[in-house]
């Protein structure tokens, strides 16, 4: 098992090597200020009991939806107001998706993570545009790509003199209407010394196939124990209250009373893999 290299992160931390990996989370969309508050709060405890860095996430906009008449949220300047009294009420930073050349400078005013979306990634002047902010830049790897096909993306940050980059493994294509994790993932792009994060979501996502996705939310516990085991510098998944009822990916959201629970899971296992130096390193 290949670590990346320690970096500074976020909120004087570190990410990599033995480092805790850090979690992203929080509903899909806005639905409401309330609902944000809702999410985050038991969110930030068990980060904060645990000691890792939490960052919440949630979208002002979803562009890319199977059905023109699905909710996409309330748009950039209510939105960005949203995120923001999220900020300042509990302190946290924040991540959410960009789709634009011409709404990155707004967001990244608000956000310390700007999310490039996965049908995006290959988008050379959004991936510019989000690096030149200075803000962390986390690309969502298309389904379409192979996790080496992500090097040139971070050569394209690089390129724009930034040091901030992440990678976000979310399954890949397989056939129609469904995704594969491919673990193998995790140690392509760790040899590259690129710091990856798991959506452990969306990876359960059975994308298209009618009005709207489907998906596996069963298998998030899975899909991230196993990312975990491979070294993983950061964890994503989506919760929310009652899933069933979320305006966006209602089939593979995490219930939030399940959330914390499986985060203390999670974070046991990753301890046990980082202080080994990686349990797999010299099978």
């Amino acid at each position: 098992m290949t670590l990346v290299n320690r970096r500074p992160f976020l909120q004087k931390t570190e990410i990599g090597a033995d480092r805790p990996f850090f979690v992203i989370a929080g509903p899909c969309v806005i639905e409401s200020r309330d609902l944000l508050a809702r999410v985050c709060e038991p969110m930030l405890a068990v980060c904060q009991k645990l000691g890792i860095p939490y960052v919440f996430k949630s979208s002002f906009d979803k562009a890319n939806r199977s059905s023109i008449g699905s909710r996409r949220g309330p748009g950039l300047e209510e939105g960005l107001r949203d995120l923001e009294y999220i900020k300042s009420t509990f302190g946290v930073p924040l991540l959410t998706d960009v789709h634009a050349v011409d709404q990155v400078q707004s967001v990244a005013q608000v956000v310390d993570i700007l999310q490039i979306p996965a049908f995006l990634s290959r988008q050379t002047d959004l991936v510019v545009a989000c690096a030149r902010t200075n803000a962390w830049v986390n690309v969502k790897k298309g389904q379409f790509l192979a996790p080496a096909d992500c090097v040139p993306i971070v050569e394209k940050i690089r390129s724009s003199g930034s040091e901030r980059y992440l990678i976000t493994e979310r399954g890949a294509t397989f056939g129609y209407n469904n995704l594969v994790f491919d673990p193998r993932s995790m140690e392509i792009l760790h040899r590259a010394d690129i710091p990856v994060i798991m959506d452990a979501t969306h990876s359960t996502q059975l994308p298209g196939g009618g009005a709207e996705s489907g998906g596996n939310r069963e298998y998030v516990p899975l899909m991230a124990r196993t990312a975990v085991a491979a070294g993983i510098e950061g964890l994503f998944m989506e919760v929310h209250p009652d899933p069933d009822k979320a305006w966006s990916d209602a089939s593979n959201q995490y219930p939030l009373a399940r959330a914390p629970e499986l985060i203390e899971r999670l974070f046991a296992l990753d301890q046990m893999i980082k202080q080994s130096g990686g349990l797999l390193a010299n099978y």
